[in-house]
């Protein structure tokens, strides 16, 4: 057995250029994210075009390689999380960068539909495993009182990558600059780029000590948060607080076996579980009736020309990477309770709102690039802390393959079941089936925000190991953390 005091000293630490470390090396894939799905999505015509050097339809794009995209995504999460729990988060995130960067780069060859849906497959096998390991890993590391803002800012950064593949389509387009089979060669190319320089800072990135601890290897998390605690003394010169509570005991454990995690989800926890569902289906039905069919929307209604629909994308990706960086604080202070239900509640008001002017005629394309992006500022931070949320409410050696759970489940239905609805109605031309789109959205998005409201968890400024006590725990005591079911706790969901 290992008495450890880790957590506590993770906890106590004050801001410093070990964490800015974490931040850069780990948070910057969902920059990378963004620009994949958005620049390949504004490709698809290009690609479909006589000379373009591939032989492939702009259905094909966005229907089959979208959907073996969502399928690796789902694949790769699954897969990767499950080996992130049992071979800890430095490996693993490690692997799974560089199958993107393997992926992405090959994509740029593709001389057929056949090898370009292969590709496609194999980057989102990549980015699906960086959720879970990246996730965990910056959960476990970030002390308690900012992990809130912290994880909703990077989850954000996904449209800042959004942003950038909008403007790069733009002129990747342009025939003047880049010839048709070359433009869309170099969008993947971008990818590549950012990925290497993402790679070099990750090298440096350490080991999650509390993997370290749960698996027998406690010097090595004694090394791990020993240098942390010399730089942030270094930085700041003033010595550091005594950590608060006391040690925690563990037995180490070399494995879990899956039935032994997914008994612990839905028998420990069952109410996390259905926590955990509600907001990743409202959150990913709601982007698909929103953003699935936008650029449909502003050509259809609107009129606004095909090749200037980019413009109106990249207000709304600034306005989604805005409602994560202004309220993520408010989620460390105000609560994650109130802040989540808030923001699902009031991002599908909003919508609601947005649908009965659009039915009405009032709505221009710049009014209505307006309305989507106030309800995504609300809904960006909202679906941020559904990673948050199912990151931080389990225990420590069933947290990647649970963030891979979940982030599966909803990828799934954002991008299979999503489409599948949202494409007939917003394609139809007719106002009313658009506008029920939008209603279907916001409806899911009310609704797992009254879910939040009613059994969700506070889990602000509270130790990761207070939340959800690690399967390998003996001193139960320490932390007060028991499983959901057990009879006495007096905080069930809370």
């Amino acid at each position: 057995m290992i008495s450890t005091d880790v957590p506590a000293r993770l906890d106590r630490l004050p801001w410093s250029r070990w964490h800015w470390r974490i931040v850069i090396g780990l948070g910057t894939v969902w920059i990378l994210d963004g620009l994949e799905v958005t620049i390949v999505g504004n490709m698809a015509g290009r690609l479909a075009q006589q000379g373009s050097g591939i032989s492939i339809s702009t259905e094909q794009v966005t229907s089959v390689a979208a959907a073996l995209y969502v399928a690796g995504a789902c694949t790769g999460a699954l897969f990767f999380g499950w080996l992130t729990d049992r071979l800890g988060r430095k490996k693993l995130f490690m692997v799974t960068l560089a199958v993107y960067l393997a992926a992405t780069a090959v994509t740029a060859f593709s001389w057929t539909a056949w090898f370009f849906f292969l590709c496609r497959f194999f980057t989102g096998f990549g980015i699906g495993g960086e959720y879970a390991a990246i996730n965990s890993a910056i959960d476990e590391l970030i002390p308690a009182r900012v992990r809130g803002r912290v994880d909703l800012i990077i989850n954000g950064s996904f449209w800042i990558g959004a942003a950038v593949g909008a403007f790069a389509s733009i002129a990747l387009l342009n025939t003047a600059l880049f010839a048709t089979d070359l433009g869309w060669r170099l969008a993947f190319g971008i990818g590549v780029v950012l990925g290497l320089v993402i790679l070099l800072v990750r090298r440096h990135v350490p080991e999650s000590p509390r993997w370290l601890f749960t698996h027998g290897q406690a010097e090595e998390a004694e090394e791990v948060v020993s240098e942390a605690e010399r730089t942030v003394v270094e930085q700041s010169g003033a010595e550091l607080p005594e950590p608060e509570g006391e040690p925690i005991t563990i037995r180490p454990r070399a494995s879990i076996g899956f039935l032994t995690i997914a008994r612990t989800v839905t028998r420990s926890y069952p109410r996390r579980t259905t926590l955990g569902l509600a907001l990743f289906i409202g959150q990913a039905f709601l982007y698909n009736s929103v953003t699935f069919g936008y650029a449909v929307i502003l050509t259809t209604f609107f009129k606004v020309p095909t090749g200037n629909t980019g413009y109106y994308f990249a207000v709304i990706a600034v306005g989604n990477f805005l409602g994560p960086l202004l309220l993520g604080g408010l989620f460390d202070t105000v609560g994650r309770r109130p802040m989540i239900a808030g923001t699902y509640i009031g991002s599908g008001a909003l919508l609601f709102v947005t649908a009965f002017l659009f039915q009405r005629g009032d709505l221009t394309a710049t009014t209505m690039t307006a309305c989507w992006t106030a309800v995504l500022f609300l809904a960006s931070a909202g679906a941020s802390s559904a990673y948050l949320t199912v990151s931080e409410i389990f225990p420590l050696e069933t947290r990647a393959l649970c963030i891979a759970f979940f982030y599966a489940v909803g990828t799934a239905i954002g991008g299979i079941t999503g489409p599948l609805i949202f494409n007939g109605l917003v394609s139809s031309g007719k106002t009313r089936d658009t506008t029920l789109a939008f209603c279907i959205g916001a409806a899911l998005m009310v609704l797992a925000g009254l879910v939040e409201a009613a059994i969700g968890v506070r889990a602000e400024r509270r130790s990761l190991e207070s939340l959800a006590a690690p399967l390998s725990l003996v001193n139960q005591s320490a932390l007060g953390a028991q499983p959901e079911q057990s009879p006495g706790t007096g905080r069930r969901g809370a």
